[in-house]
C-alpha cells in the first residue's frame, strides 16, 4: 500500500458512532439516533396492536395510522442528519477511492460545503411550508392538523420538525467542512 493510502474496509461498513470531524453537534445527533430507532419499533408494535384490535376484536382505532405515519416521517427526516452527522452518507467511492489524502480532504470540504448551501436553500423552502402551516393569515398561532377524525397536528408539527432538521443539516456540513479544512494530512 502507498503512504497515503487508506483501508475503507471498516468505513464501507459503517460507522459505529460520529467521527471526529463532525464535532459535538454530531456526537449529540448520534447519540439521539436511538429514539428514532425506538419511534420505528414503536411503530411496528403499533400497527401489530391495530390489525389485533380491527381483526380479532372488530375494534379499529382512529389514531394508529396517523401515529406510524408521524413516528416514520420523523425518523426518515431525522436519518438525513444522522447519516451526515455520521459521515455515512452515499459517496461515488469508485472516484474518491482513487483519490489521495490531500485530494480527500479536498473533496471532504468541497462536498460539505456544497451540501450545507443546499441544505440552507431546503430550509428557507421549507420555511415557506412552515409558516403557513403555523400562522394563520391574521398571524395568530394554529397548527396545521391532518383533517381526519381524529385530527392531531402532526401535519403542522412534522413541517416544523423537517424546517429544524434542514437549519441542523446546515450546520452539521458546516462543521464538517471547516474540520475537513483545517484537518492535518496524514
Amino acid at each position: 500500500m502507498a503512504s497515503d493510502s487508506h483501508d475503507f474496509t471498516n468505513e464501507r461498513a459503517g460507522p459505529t458512532s460520529a467521527p471526529p470531524e463532525a464535532g459535538t453537534l454530531g456526537k449529540i445527533i448520534d447519540r439521539l439516533g436511538i429514539v428514532f430507532a425506538i419511534a420505528i419499533l414503536s411503530s411496528a408494535a403499533i400497527l401489530n396492536v391495530e390489525v389485533v384490535l380491527r381483526y380479532a376484536f372488530n375494534s379499529a382505532t382512529i389514531w394508529a395510522h396517523e401515529t406510524v405515519i408521524f413516528l416514520t416521517a420523523s425518523s426518515f427526516v431525522f436519518g438525513g442528519l444522522y447519516v451526515a452527522a455520521r459521515n455515512a452518507h452515499i459517496r461515488v467511492v469508485l472516484i474518491y477511492d482513487l483519490l489521495n489524502i490531500k485530494m480527500r480532504r479536498l473533496f471532504d470540504v468541497v462536498i460539505s460545503v456544497i451540501c450545507s448551501f443546499s441544505c440552507a436553500f431546503f430550509a428557507w423552502a421549507s420555511w415557506q411550508s412552515v409558516s403557513r402551516a403555523v400562522w394563520t393569515p391574521e398571524g395568530h398561532i394554529r397548527i396545521e392538523t391532518t383533517g381526519s377524525a381524529w385530527d392531531p397536528p402532526t401535519a403542522g408539527l412534522i413541517k416544523i420538525f423537517l424546517f429544524i432538521v434542514l437549519i441542523l443539516l446546515c450546520v452539521q456540513f458546516a462543521v464538517l467542512a471547516f474540520n475537513y479544512f483545517r484537518k492535518r494530512d496524514g
